[in-house]
């Protein structure tokens, strides 16, 4: 530590050589590599998102119109749907049994929010999940009892680990019920009579329950058998649908994967198409600020890529021909009211999913979904897409723009460095040219020395200053970039 005394001299004889202590230091540039003949994988990853039912969804939200105009510009394919159990009128198509004289089927506040989705979604893949089984299914000491009120949250409605019939057909029933509304017109009831949808969806994706490790915590061998029954009854409703298991909330239970993977453990003929699991980045303590969190998420990434790594070691041994997708990836800091989320984390909340992504790519998983279309608070704000105050899209689902508009699947990775661990990039030989993609994982300033070639290249950047604003563009003058606090930048090299 300096002392005061010698401090106190450099004011003095104010010298060239004391006033230098106080300058401010310059951050050194960091040098990028790129070897475009050097090609390191093939990319087979989409990126995409999650839309989750909750009531700013609903028509005659504030936030409405800009949501769905959002998901609709927005292009993406694979988009993954999920009426949630917190909201059960908006989840769950029938919330009381039937009796020998009556059903209570009613899609009227589960409609709407499907309708708007599909019609967002036209023209693309979607990935739908239906996830919360009405809960009369399981064994529970007393009925439960849910809100009248479809908007108000209910975080209880996932009573009982044990359905009710062992056999599994009155929940598969449910479920054949359920996706032909939304594929065949309509359905025939347990009474007999035909309830008419008009509906006839084309569902690419159908996925097995959400979070079962959570949800009524079900065990691997349970969830196998809702699985098995499940599939192979929406299979004779529509062959083509592709059917994607597990949606697990923790990758930390290698005995799911290598249970539910294993053919052995599944009924003749069951196919197992696809697997899904979640990653949030979350703080590393209490009382943390984004100076804090700028190491927390990057660090759980790595951490979470490196089980990733283990699970498709698993699956190439057991299911080599399923697909992967990691269908919700964010970040949770636990503030409920969203009152203390600075500007910043939306730029190192988008620059951790484009790190994800990356690694991902490198590692050949299928889709990689960011978590979600709509939060707010109460509903967790800190994984929205959306800024629930103007139904603007915030710098997350701008990076998400970004990278879905540049890469995908079918690029070619090329081998490519930066001598900083602050700054991840790769090069991607696209149907398009040559792309760089590049992310500051730091709340600094870094300069960065491109490959000469980039002189005169177009760069496509988002970061604090093009706010909630889509992605800027500017030519490169030189090879020269510097990229601001948590920028996702994207190079697109001229033709040589």
């Amino acid at each position: 530590m300096m002392s005061r005394s010698f401090l106190r001299l450099c004011l003095l004889l104010c010298s060239p050589a004391c006033l230098l202590l106080h300058q401010p230091v310059q951050a050194q540039t960091s040098h990028v590599a790129v070897n475009w003949n050097q090609v390191t994988g093939v990319s087979k990853t989409t990126p995409t998102l999650q839309v989750v039912v909750n009531p700013m969804l609903e028509r005659g939200s504030p936030i409405h119109d800009g949501s769905f105009s959002a998901l609709k510009e927005l292009g993406a394919d694979a988009v993954r749907f999920v009426p949630w159990f917190p909201y059960p009128k908006m989840a769950v198509a029938e919330l009381k049994p039937p009796t020998s004289t009556e059903t209570f089927w009613d899609f009227s506040y589960i409609d709407p929010i499907m309708e708007d989705f599909m019609k967002a979604t036209e023209g693309h893949s979607v990935i739908i999940n239906f996830s919360t089984i009405p809960d009369w299914m399981f064994r529970t000491d007393k009925p439960v009892q849910y809100p009248e009120d479809h908007d108000q949250v209910f975080w209880n409605y996932n009573a009982g680990t044990e359905l009710r019939d062992s056999t599994l057909k009155e929940l598969a029933d449910y479920y054949v019920r359920l996706f032909s509304w939304y594929t065949k017109g309509g359905f025939t009831d347990e009474l007999g009579k035909f309830h008419r949808s008009g509906h006839h969806y084309k569902i690419s994706y159908w996925e097995v329950l959400n979070e079962p490790d959570f949800e009524h915590a079900t065990l691997p061998q349970t969830y196998t058998r809702i699985y098995d029954a499940v599939v192979t009854a929406l299979k004779k409703v529509s062959p083509e649908t592709k059917f994607v298991a597990l949606g697990l909330g923790s990758e930390n239970n290698p005995e799911y994967f290598e249970y539910f993977l294993n053919p052995a453990n599944h009924q003749p003929g069951v196919p197992l198409e696809g697997i899904s699991y979640h990653f949030y980045g979350t703080p590393s303590g209490a009382n943390q600020t984004i100076d804090n969190w700028q190491y927390a998420f990057f660090d759980e990434a790595d951490g979470f890529i490196g089980k990733v790594r283990y699970i498709e070691s698993i699956r190439k041994r057991l299911a080599p021909q399923t697909f992967t997708t990691i269908d919700e990836i964010g970040n949770i800091i636990g503030d409920q009211t969203g009152k203390s989320i600075p500007d910043g984390y939306w730029n190192l909340s988008g620059a951790m999913y484009a790190y994800v992504y990356v690694e991902l790519a490198r590692l050949g998983i299928d889709f990689a979904g960011e978590s979600q279309l709509v939060g707010y608070p109460t509903q967790y704000p800190d994984v929205s897409m959306m800024d629930w105050k103007n139904g603007n899209p915030n710098a997350r689902l701008r990076v998400l723009a970004l990278l879905k508009d540049h890469f995908g699947a079918g690029d070619k990775l090329v081998a490519s460095s930066v001598n900083t661990s602050d700054v991840t990039v790769q090069a991607f030989l696209t149907s398009k040219g040559k792309k760089l993609l590049l992310i500051n994982k730091r709340n600094k300033t870094i300069p960065l020395e491109l490959p000469a070639e980039a002189t005169g290249a177009e760069v496509q950047y988002v970061n604090a200053s093009t706010g909630e604003n889509p992605a800027s563009s500017s030519s490169l003058t030189d090879h020269h970039f510097t990229l601001d606090p948590f920028t996702v930048a994207v190079i697109n090299f001229k033709d040589q």
